[in-house]
């Protein structure tokens, strides 16, 4: 059986921050993940600098989001997460950062990666914008033979990934049914304290009215939506 035609089992997720995974997209990972797909996290930066407390140090606060995140993936059936550590808020497009993620795309093999759309209208985070434009630049990277050549070894082959999921995108075409998966993306959203405190109902109440309303656009009760790119 070739690759083409293989199920599409293994996902990679890439994204700027702790919590953007489960924030962009938490039930749809959770739903591939019960679903038996081997689904990994590559986050370029590891939050250190999303607090306002001027008493908690950078090292500090990057120690704990990473916790924060690995309990967060664990909740719904992350295999791993990798940290890149590169400064949070200072994120660039650089050919070094493609390169980089070119290199893990074409270790792990993903058939699917999800990442930020970075198209969104007035997309305002410069990191968000930065990972997304990265991610995709490197999906298209990992493909082609003379593109980083160093990082194939012998008779090993450039990594074509199948489909790429945009989330937070405001051209959707693909929807997600997630009724089932709403309370496993607030339980891992809970994880994450450090950005949406210890009050787990309000939380609950915020991801229902967000995933009932794009429901509503694609006839389900509660759905998280997409730009899905094919290869």
């Amino acid at each position: 059986m070739t690759e083409e035609t293989k199920t599409l089992d293994r996902v990679l997720v890439i994204a700027a921050h702790p919590d953007d995974p489960e924030f962009g997209a938490g039930g749809t990972i959770a739903k591939w993940a019960a679903a038996g797909k081997d689904v990994r996290y590559l986050l370029l930066t590891s939050g250190d600098k999303g607090s306002k407390d001027r008493s908690l140090r950078p090292e500090q606060l990057a120690a704990r989001r990473e916790a924060e995140q690995r309990a967060a993936a664990a909740e719904i059936g992350v295999q791993e997460v990798i940290f890149l550590r590169h400064p949070d808020g200072l994120l660039e497009n650089s050919l070094g950062l493609r390169r980089e993620l070119a290199g893990y795309i074409r270790k792990l093999k993903p058939h699917i990666v999800a990442a930020i759309d970075p198209w969104r209208h007035y997309q305002l985070h410069p990191d968000h914008r930065a990972a997304g434009i990265a991610a995709i630049d490197a999906v298209w990277s990992a493909r082609e033979w003379n593109i980083f050549p160093e990082q194939l070894n012998g008779d090993e082959d450039p990594w074509r990934v199948s489909e790429l999921y945009l989330f937070w995108t405001d051209n959707a075409d693909h929807y997600e049914d997630v009724t089932d998966f709403v309370d496993a993306r607030v339980a891992s959203l809970a994880c994450h304290v450090s950005q949406v405190g210890e009050d787990r109902e309000k939380l609950a109440q915020r991801i229902r009215e967000r995933t009932a309303k794009t429901g509503e656009e694609a006839g389900m009760a509660h759905a998280e939506s997409f730009k899905l790119i094919k290869f």
